[in-house]
This record gives structure tokens, C-alpha cells and sequence, in this order.
């Protein structure tokens, strides 16, 4: 088999079954190491270290980095389209799946509900962040500040 369709099936795998970001690749990088000479499993922490350093999500970065080792600029074109392809063909058919209940009121009831959560979510990203640039404090993040208190403050 071509080296770089190999190239490219590994990482669509990995991108197929690697759910929750970035971390989630590790396991698979791993795997590969060991598996291919593509590179060791010494070599995974540089990677993570690049891939966290430069723009742009940690998975990508490392599929990119993986496939210049082994293909040059071929190579990580393979490697990343192998990873984000699975994505972008599940994410085609949930839109089209969606489209048929965009009038559907328990659809908009939901989406409706998600509206604050995702606001909340993302308000307590920006406090922990602002928090954590003024103050440089560890126990001061927004999940401790935004968390009810374990004991009411008149019961101490």
C-alpha cells in the first residue's frame, strides 16, 4: 500500500474515534508509534510541545507534524485531511439531519434552553481567565467563584 494512503487511512482512525479534543489523539499516537516507524514514542512530548505552541487545534497540529516527518508537505496534507475528514462528513450529515426539524418547536425549546447555558460556559471561561491574569491566583478560578457553597456562610 502507498505510504501516504496509509498515511491517510491511520489518521482518518484516529479521527474517526477520537472524541473529546486534541488529548483524546494521544492514545492513538501511541499506538502508531509503535506500530510504524512514522515516529517514536519518545518523540510524542516534542510533538505535543510544537502542536500546543502553534495556531490551531492540538489533533491537527499533531496529524500535520506526523505527516511532514514522514511525506514532507504531502505527507502532512494526508495526515491532516485523514484526521478532519471523518468530522466534516459527520458534521455534513447532522446538518442535513437538523435541516428536517428547523421548524419543530421542541428543536427551538432546546436550542432556546442552550442559549444561557452556553453563555454561562463561556462567562466562566472569560472569569477564570481574567481572574487568573489579575490575580495569578490558582484558587480564584471561575469554577470556585461560580460553584454554590458547600455550607451556608451563617452556618460557620
Amino acid at each position: 500500500m502507498n505510504g501516504l494512503l496509509l498515511l491517510f487511512i491511520e489518521f482518518f482512525k484516529i479521527g474517526l474515534f477520537s472524541v473529546g479534543g486534541g488529548m483524546a489523539t494521544l492514545p492513538f499516537l501511541y499506538r502508531l508509534a509503535d506500530k510504524y516507524t512514522w515516529f517514536s514514542v519518545n518523540q510524542i512530548p516534542d510533538m505535543i510541545a510544537i502542536s500546543e505552541s502553534t495556531p490551531g487545534p492540538l489533533g491537527v497540529n499533531m496529524a500535520t507534524y506526523t505527516g511532514f516527518q514522514f511525506g514532507g508537505a504531502l505527507g502532512s496534507v494526508c495526515a491532516t485531511l485523514g484526521l478532519i475528514f471523518p468530522s466534516v462528513v459527520i458534521i455534513v450529515i447532522i446538518s442535513k439531519f437538523l435541516e428536517k426539524f428547523r421548524n419543530n418547536k421542541y428543536v427551538e425549546y432546546a436550542f432556546y434552553g442552550l442559549r444561557p447555558a452556553v453563555t454561562g460556559l463561556i462567562a466562566s471561561a472569560g472569569a477564570g481567565v481574567l481572574i487568573g491574569a489579575l490575580f495569578h491566583s490558582a484558587t480564584l478560578d471561575a469554577p470556585t467563584l461560580c460553584a454554590p457553597p458547600s455550607r451556608p456562610r451563617w452556618a460557620a
